[in-house]
């Protein structure tokens, strides 16, 4: 006979579970997030909890993890982010390039994203490098001067 799993076993269950605790606590590895799951009973494994991270869409800010709503800055407003940029580097015509300490491109994305500025296209980050595109060489030029102005460098 087939049994499903307790109703407090579930994915969403664990990703519920997930977000408490990142909301909750300072945590940067997923080792520990798989502990601190398994200590409440739920069964977890490096791989599930990967999953789940993208699902809630769960950011790294710094050396720990953030919800979106916290990773999220104010319109215009980096000083969680600042201090990781360490370039930015025109490409072509429609293209700025954005150099990032190992680790933070995706939380500087982040806050280029909710900055909603017009002269962005869309971004896309790595480890430690973002591509920002703009829909214009004059576009990608007024974003140059931005970022420069916004991040000191």
């Amino acid at each position: 006979m087939i049994t499903s799993p307790p109703e407090h076993h579930s994915a969403p269950a664990r990703r519920s579970l997930l977000a408490k605790i990142i909301r909750e606590r300072a945590v940067g590895r997923q080792a520990e997030l798989v502990e601190l799951l398994r200590k409440q009973g739920h069964p977890a494994t490096q791989s599930s909890v990967s999953r789940d991270l993208r699902e809630l869409g769960v950011a790294k800010m710094g050396d720990r993890y953030v919800l979106p709503a916290a990773a999220l800055l104010p319109k215009a407003e980096f000083p969680a982010v600042r201090q990781f940029v360490t370039a930015i580097l025109p490409a072509g015509g429609n293209l700025v390039v954005l150099k990032t300490r190992i680790g933070s491109a995706q939380s500087v994305a982040l806050a280029i994203d909710s900055a909603q500025w017009q002269e962005v296209v869309g971004t896309i980050s790595g480890d430690d490098t973002i591509f920002i595109a703009t829909s214009s060489v004059q576009a990608q030029r007024r974003l140059h001067e931005k970022l420069h102005e916004t991040f000191g460098i």
